[in-house]
């Protein structure tokens, strides 16, 4: 007899987590996938631990983050779970339990090249925690087994980071090291810190080590790390603070189109991401050479002063390089303005009071702005939000890194199906290359991560 959760005892587990049914029983399909993976592989049962790691939607708040803005975020309820048992050894051995791959990596060893992409994950986790806490980390077993779409902007990678640093962290005793407690005291604090591991800064007292080449911030991981179900937060950045929960409608759902163009953050799309990264980074540079200031975000420096939006937006006019020109700074900075101080407070607002029509003026501006000032949308995404209208959505709004990834749409409960199967049929209609690689789902705002503790 086995030691980890039979189908029912999962389920019965999810289920007090506040799982929604369907979620709890994939969900429990995927527990007992990432067992069998280390069942497999001869890991022993006892003392094993798993944790569901959702995906997360920005439902606006887009390319803020790392620039000290303003988010409204919810986890979803697709995930990944992740299944771990320390070893005695220096190993991490890793596998994926759906398409059998494995990455092995060595605690205290230059990392090595080959196998699957994602095992670039695994090294920075490991990497970091290394760096950060030496031979507190300890050798690991972990499966894992996903139902989110890869490289969708659902925050796969993200989850997979979060998923990896739990499972490392809790079952090697480095959850329990003075140096952790004292860095990372409360969830808010640990998304920081993933996020800052993914990026490869610095986080507080813990150094900063290679990280992925990504100049991003930690909005995924706080809304993976300090969601609560059927709510929406707001978030503001660089540091983390949570400044309100808005209820979502019970009556209405998401319903997610992954548009089948790859927003994988690697390569030449890592580079069209960062750009925009840069772009923030160039105007805070130029701010701080004209004021004298210090100032480490846009967030900070706006904050700075009642008429500090006019002189940013002045300061931005001047500083064109041949990178990055005049106009474009100027509506960067104008984005970056309306989504904090505008449409994320008035959109958490429309929703307190159940008013939907100007919940949808202000996702609707946001999209504008992300075509416009951005650049970050393809023809498929920008199609997916016209599309969604025209079948009904009471709004809709691009999510994530941009460059391909996904849209979201708000639906009636009732309507969910019949407008899903109406958007996908009007998106492959147009798009029809994209048949094999697009999805779509329904999904409500979902809990957090959390361990599935035993009985």
């Amino acid at each position: 007899m086995t030691a980890h959760p039979t189908d029912d005892e999962a389920l019965a587990r999810l289920r007090e987590a506040g799982a929604p049914e369907k979620a709890a029983h994939e969900f429990a399909a995927l527990v007992q996938r990432a067992h069998r993976a280390l069942d497999d592989d001869g890991v022993p049962a006892a003392h094993r631990r798993a944790w569901i790691v959702p995906g997360r939607i920005e439902v606006l708040g887009k390319h803020v983050d790392y620039a000290g803005g303003r988010s409204l975020l919810c986890a979803i309820d697709r995930g990944i779970v992740v299944v771990a048992r320390r070893r005695d050894d220096a190993a991490v051995i890793v596998r994926d339990a759906i398409p059998g791959e494995a990455v092995t990596v060595l605690l205290h060893a230059e990392p090595t090249d080959g196998g699957p992409a994602w095992r670039a994950y695994v090294t920075t986790v490991v990497r970091r925690l290394v760096h950060n806490f030496g031979a507190a980390v300890h050798g690991c077993d972990i499966a894992i087994a996903s139902n989110l779409p890869a490289a969708a902007g659902v925050s796969s990678s993200a989850s997979l980071i979060v998923g990896l640093g739990l499972a490392l962290a809790h079952t090697g005793g480095v959850a329990d090291d003075p140096r952790w407690r004292a860095a990372l005291p409360d969830t808010e604090h640990l998304a920081g810190y993933f996020g800052a591991m993914e990026n490869g800064s610095d986080f507080g007292t813990l150094h900063g080590e290679a990280g992925l080449g990504l100049m991003n911030g930690a909005q995924d991981q706080t809304a993976i790390l300090c969601s609560h179900a059927g709510t929406l937060g707001v978030f503001a950045w660089a540091p983390v603070r949570f400044e309100r929960w808005v209820a979502w409608p019970a009556d209405h759902v998401f319903v997610i189109a992954v548009s089948g163009v790859t927003a994988e953050k690697s390569g030449a799309a890592r580079d069209a991401y960062n750009r925009v990264s840069r772009t923030v980074a160039h105007l805070v540079a130029a701010w701080n050479a004209a004021t004298g200031r210090r100032d480490e975000t846009l967030g900070d420096a706006l904050a700075s002063a009642p008429d500090a939006a006019a002189r940013m937006t002045d300061i931005a006019r001047g500083a064109a390089t041949s990178e990055f020109d005049a106009q474009a700074l100027v509506a960067r900075v104008e984005q970056f303005v309306a989504e904090t101080t505008v449409h994320v407070p008035r959109a958490a607002d429309a929703l307190d009071r159940g008013d939907l029509a100007a919940f949808d003026e202000q996702v609707a501006a946001s999209q504008r702005w992300a075509e416009r000032a951005l650049g970050n949308q393809v023809a498929e995404t920008i199609a997916l939000v016209e599309q969604a209208r025209h079948c009904g959505a009471v709004a809709a709004s691009a999510f994530g890194a941009g460059f391909g990834g996904s849209v979201w749409a708000m639906i009636p409960t009732a309507d969910a199906q019949p407008f899903l199967t109406r958007w996908r049929d009007e998106y492959l209609a147009a798009f029809p290359p994209h048949a094999e690689r697009s999805h779509f789902f329904v999904t409500r705002p979902g809990s957090a991560a959390f361990e599935l503790r035993s009985a």
